[in-house]
């Protein structure tokens, strides 16, 4: 009965282990830099959610950025506010495709 109880011992191990080796490798790490441009996540939202409301709110400049995970932002009026990098996301800005042939659409007749 020991025998059982040690194999599905080392069974679970080796399952934590694996899962927690692939949960490691799917989070990307977010590194910011001064004058990047990020969206705040909105956590007043959750209580009153919109279905066509989007959680992420302004576009906020990184005035500064601290060991510890803190990041000052600044807003359009330059006011500064600190807030936990874990509540950004990376802005990229509007995907334009600039090379774009024209096909006029004539009269088919």
């Amino acid at each position: 009965m020991d025998e059982f109880i040690n194999d599905a011992y080392e069974n679970a191990k080796i399952y934590k282990e694996q899962t927690k080796k692939w949960h490691d490798k799917q989070i990307l790490r977010r590194e910011f830099a001064r004058g990047q441009q990020d969206l705040l996540f909105n956590s007043r939202l959750k209580l009153f959610p919109g279905q066509l409301k989007s959680r992420w709110t302004g576009l906020y400049t990184v005035d500064k950025v601290s060991s510890f995970g803190a990041i000052d932002l600044k807003n359009k009026t330059e006011n500064i506010f600190r807030v936990n990098g874990k509540r950004l996301k990376h802005y990229y800005g509007e995907q334009v495709e600039r090379n774009c042939a024209f096909i006029p659409l004539g009269d088919p007749n």
